[in-house]
């Protein structure tokens, strides 16, 4: 049987299956912890990805910044079905949804520079993200050591 792979937006169902993958990430200190409350009120924000199945393999979210931008966070795919165009798919799914809000500038803060390089994102400085570190980052133990890279991907600019 041939494993089909769809994005959807999620639903309030969702968030059993959410928590648990965003947990697994979280432990290993690569992805910010999310509870279950904060997930239920965010869910308007993930897209995730299933399989004909059923099953909820991979997730990321979209956050609004400021009026023309937007951050991908908690993007995350399953042990097991990495490396099979999953992630390429939400990234997609999570830009195609800023293009609808007419948001310009997608950035993320990212240990997997080259998965985004290779869907179309730039390296950026991420003293020039000022939304992003009044938000989040002046709350992360991480703050004064971040090792992430930030990266962007602006809408207003790409080539048709």
């Amino acid at each position: 049987m041939v494993i089909e792979i769809i994005c959807r937006n999620a639903v309030e169902t969702d968030v059993e299956a959410l928590f648990a993958l965003i947990d697994r990430y979280a432990q290993q200190g690569i992805m910010l912890y999310r509870s279950k409350e904060a997930l239920r009120n965010q869910i308007n924000s993930f897209v995730v990805a299933e399989t004909n199945e059923h099953e909820l393999i991979g997730c990321g979210s979209l956050t609004q910044l400021g009026p023309d931008l937007v951050e991908i966070r908690s993007l995350g795919i399953s042990d097991g079905y990495k490396g099979q165009g999953i992630g390429t798919k939400l990234v997609d799914a999570l830009v195609e949804n800023a293009r609808e809000q007419r948001i310009v500038k997608v950035m993320a803060l990212t240990y997997e520079v080259a998965f985004f390089l290779k869907n179309g994102f730039r390296i950026e400085p991420k003293e020039i993200f000022p939304e992003k570190v009044w938000t989040d980052c002046v709350n992360c133990k991480k703050q004064f050591c971040c090792d992430e890279i930030a990266v962007l991907k602006r809408l207003d600019i790409e080539a048709s």
